[in-house]
């Protein structure tokens, strides 16, 4: 069990939170209140009756410049729909912004709220985005190193070009690989990573399995690992910590956006574990 946990604020950027300027204060607002992160959506379009999205990279940014402490970060990005040399551009300006803030979420994406990849001409075939995440992550990995990169692969290509400014975190920008919680492929992968976020997680003991699963996948099982679990708001963390989770973001449902909802959840502050719960875990 983790010694102590994180608690983060996980919002979509839409309708009233569709404003970066909103978002900014927003994510102020958390950090005094006690926050320890602020993570957002990656969409393009959501189903009615969202009507406006804004982008996360603008809105992260203009977190960044509001806040101090917070980590932040997309939660998740859709590797697949971006170029990696661009997202490496992306995520180290980001991460020297904030000052060493940024944890990149990544993921699959999908198209069954919305249909944006084949309304836009991405890849859907679920398995060529899983061979395009790999690759684009072992891609962005040797860009923040600063050293050249070449890279030929089967989808992206890279001619000895260095990545300079290097990200302020090293080795790395810290990743958080997203996967539903009963396949083993997305385990693969984020025992790779600094840490997993699980889709639709059903239950604590599913969580304890995970992280046993994870553990025995890594390299050095004892190194800092983060398993990050989504809750709805109010919801006791305590049998998610005890079971492995070391950050409990808080979701929000993308159809009832209301600013003063998200506003009237962050000011209550983070959930705090019952102490018996947790010890008799």
């Amino acid at each position: 069990m983790p010694a102590n946990h994180r608690s983060a604020l996980w919002v979509p950027l839409f309708d009233e939170l569709a404003d970066p300027l909103v978002v900014a204060r927003l994510a102020a607002e958390a950090e005094e209140a006690g926050w320890h992160g602020f993570f957002v959506w990656d969409r393009l379009t959501w189903p009615a009756p969202v009507q406006r999205v804004a982008d996360p990279w603008i809105s992260l940014a203009a977190v960044a410049t509001a806040t101090g402490s917070l980590r932040l970060g997309p939660m998740v990005t859709p590797v697949a729909r971006r170029r990696p040399a661009k997202l490496a551009r992306e995520t180290v300006s980001l991460d020297r912004l904030s000052g060493g803030r940024l944890t990149l979420g990544v993921g699959l994406g999908g198209d069954v709220y919305g249909a944006e990849f084949a309304r836009t001409g991405e890849q859907v075939d679920d398995r060529v985005r899983a061979e395009m995440l790999d690759e684009a992550l072992g891609i962005l990995t040797s860009a923040w190193s600063g050293r050249p990169v070449r890279h030929r692969g089967p989808h992206y290509v890279i001619d000895d070009l260095a990545f300079l400014p290097a990200p302020v975190q090293r080795p790395r920008v810290p990743i958080w690989a997203a996967g539903y919680a009963g396949r083993r492929r997305p385990l693969h992968r984020a025992a790779r990573a600094d840490g997993f976020f699980p889709v639709e997680l059903r239950h604590p003991d599913q969580l304890a399995e995970i992280d046993e699963t994870i553990r025995g996948l890594r390299p050095d099982p004892t190194a800092p690992y983060d398993i990050a679990v989504p809750l709805p708001p109010g919801a006791d963390p305590a049998a998610y910590v005890a079971a492995g989770a070391t950050w409990c973001l808080t979701e929000f449902e993308p159809e009832a956006m209301a600013l003063d909802h998200v506003r009237g959840v962050l000011r209550d502050g983070p959930a705090v574990p019952a102490p018996e719960e947790v010890a008799s875990s």
